[in-house]
């Protein structure tokens, strides 16, 4: 009764396919850490096979931090199995584009004109360098006087 009603386990073995194809989102492709430091914040962004050209950081408007990333534009032909000029002939496309976009709201202690990004072996690394905190006043006794 229950592989009637919920399939035989073992169904998968049999009629998947050997290799699904991976289809990965826009957050799946910029899967991103921040960490804050003393200083900073530091935010490391999955940026496989992008390079320093490939990737746009900027801040917008109310201290929102926008990432984007798309590669080259690749020549393409309309249609299948078809060959190129350069004599280049695609039989399958699953890897897809890996472009995204982020955007990240930022603290208020943040110098924007200090930001800094790179790519290196895949990751994007943005340092957000934090604004000093003011020093905090020392207690000090007051005078209070009988007229002002």
């Amino acid at each position: 009764m229950a592989d009637f009603l919920f399939g035989s386990p073992f169904r998968r073995l049999f009629h998947a396919r050997p290799f699904p194809a991976v289809e990965w989102s826009s957050s799946a492709a910029a899967a991103m850490d921040w960490v804050e430091t003393p200083s900073a914040h530091v935010l490391r962004i999955n940026v496989p096979g992008l390079s320093k050209d490939d990737v746009k950081v900027q801040v917008e408007e109310g201290n929102v931090l926008t990432i984007r990333g798309a590669p080259p534009a690749v020549k393409e032909k309309k249609g299948g199995d078809e060959e190129h000029t350069d004599g280049t002939v695609w039989h399958v496309a699953e890897r897809g584009k890996p472009e995204f976009a982020r955007a990240v709201a930022l603290p208020e202690d943040v110098r924007v004109d200090g930001i800094r990004a790179g790519v290196e072996n895949g990751v994007l690394t943005v340092v957000v360098p934090k604004e000093p905190t003011p020093a905090r006043p020392k207690p000090r006794p007051i005078a209070v006087h009988s007229k002002l």
